[in-house]
Order: structure tokens, then sequence, then C-alpha cells
């Protein structure tokens, strides 16, 4: 199951990476759908993830699971990052607001429990 939940998330984040650059769907004002704020780092922090997600994804279990567990702390960190930094730039550079620091939140307790979570079934003893 995580190689398939690695597989639709590298989907997912392709897309919204895509969907980022769209002006038809981004505000002029770099609000992606009205809610989450971006602009062109963002857009290309997202593209790379989908692509790490997708090979993890092909690669098997054990990378997906990595994977998990490392995207998982990092976006706890950006999350804990959005409540200090508010509705300004992480580091100045990606773009952030509330919404979007509620979503890592988010994000991060999903992406935590798939990596940490057991995989694979283990014969009764």
């Amino acid at each position: 199951m995580v190689k398939a939940a690695a597989i639709l998330v590298g989907l997912i984040f392709l897309l919204i990476g895509i969907v980022g650059f769209v002006p038809a769907i981004t505000s002029a004002n770099g609000m992606l759908l009205g809610i989450f704020h971006v602009n062109t780092a963002h857009n290309i922090v997202h593209l790379a993830s989908g692509i790490v997600f997708l090979l993890c994804g092909m690669a098997g279990t054990g990378p997906s699971q990595t994977f998990f567990r490392i995207f998982g702390i990092i976006l706890g960190v950006v999350g804990l990052l959005g409540f200090f930094y508010g509705d300004n730039a992480l580091l100045g550079i990606v773009a952030n607001n509330t919404a979007g620091t509620w979503l890592y939140v988010v994000l991060a307790v999903v992406m935590l429990f798939f990596g940490f979570a057991p995989s694979g079934s283990k014969a009764p003893v």
C-alpha cells in the first residue's frame, strides 16, 4: 500500500506544481485556487517532490517508506516555520500563508503515518 500511496502523492504533487504555473488557476496575487499562496520556488518544490515520490514509489516499499519519513519530518518543520513566519515567505523564498501552514501540518502527520506504519504482512507466530 505504501508504494501506491507514494505514486499517488507523487502524481498529486506534480499536478499541483504544474497547476501553480497556470494563470487561470493561480490568481495575479499568487493564490492557488484562491486559498494557498504559491510562487515559482514553491511550484518547483512541488514538482521536485512529486518526481522523487514517483521514483520512490516505483523503486519499492523501502524507498517509499524512507521518503515518507524524510518528507514527513521536513513538512513538520515547514509547518512549524509557517507558524513563525505567518503569511510571509518561508526563509524569504517559498510563498506561505496560514492555510498552507495547516496543510503542511496535516500532510506531515499523514506522511509520517505512511513512513512509520508497519508494512507488509508477517506470518503468524
